[in-house]
């Protein structure tokens, strides 16, 4: 698997990994990003294998994905390095660690199932007929991408940011979103489990207060695997709390960084 497609910007002695999620792109962290280089650290986002420019992989799964990030990180990393994963990328981003624990100093993962085994039988049904159901007749990839989007967004998210999101997560692949959804369905539970416990970094999860996907009960049996984990929840967001409830999302965001990975100057 070669390089994924990436961005760099800013500079400074940490960076900043963001990790989209199924419905995803490097493009729609452009506020984030924005915040994160005012504060003085250096930001990569990548377009995961199968996203964006990076083709779509014939062995898509988390271990081969987090090859492709180590190999990312390696190439990209700076003196300290923070892998933000979202949704699938937090899955994602314990692999990484679990792979080139040398290459990730801390970790902040938002709004993630965490392990297909973290719902019930009911809601497992309901992720993958919502993300793999034939479309009606007549409806494009990118209609149906924005239902399921708009069905994970908070009853009041509105703005700049939230349409950003939708604009960018719509756009993916139908065949992408397909193998997404069965890594996510595939990848075996005691090594998604073991993955998260043997996080050994310091580590944020953050969850949306009515997200159906990462939602925070879930996240929070999640955090409790983690030692010592910082565990947050921000108040009318789904499942894109940064462009959602911004200002809530970074008092827990930059909290995090600034106690354990302050940017220059800072």
């Amino acid at each position: 698997m070669g390089m994924p497609d990436f961005q760099v910007t800013g500079a400074g002695r940490v960076t900043i990994f963001l990790l989209h999620g199924i419905y995803g792109s490097k493009e729609y962290w452009r506020y984030q990003t924005e915040r994160l280089i005012a504060r003085g650290y250096r930001v990569v986002a990548w377009d995961a294998p199968g996203y964006g420019l990076s083709p779509l992989p014939a062995d898509f799964g988390f271990e081969q994905v987090a090859a492709a990030g180590v190999q990312l990180i390696r190439a990209q990393g700076s003196a300290q390095n923070v892998v933000h994963g979202h949704s699938m990328g937090g899955q994602i981003s314990s692999r990484i660690r679990l792979q080139a624990p040398d290459l990730v100093h801390g970790l902040v993962i938002s709004s993630t199932i965490g392990y297909f085994g973290n719902r019930t039988k009911e809601e497992q049904e309901e992720f993958v007929r919502k993300r793999t159901a034939p479309p009606l007749p007549g409806t494009d990839p990118v209609t149906v991408n924005r239902m399921v989007v708009d069905s994970m967004l908070g009853p009041t998210s509105r703005g700049a940011e939230v349409d950003l999101v939708r604009q960018w997560a719509s756009l993916t692949p139908p065949d992408t979103v397909k193998a997404a959804v069965r890594a996510v369905q595939t990848f075996p539970e005691p090594d998604a489990v073991a993955g998260f416990k043997s996080i050994s970094v310091p580590t944020l999860l953050v969850a949306g207060e009515v997200d159906q996907v990462g939602h925070p009960a879930g996240m929070k049996r999640v955090a409790d695997m983690i030692p010592g984990c910082a565990f947050g929840t921000v108040s009318g967001s789904g499942h894109y709390p940064w462009a959602e409830n911004p200002a809530e999302f970074n008092r827990h965001y930059f909290d995090f960084l600034d106690r354990n990975f302050p940017a220059s100057g800072r």
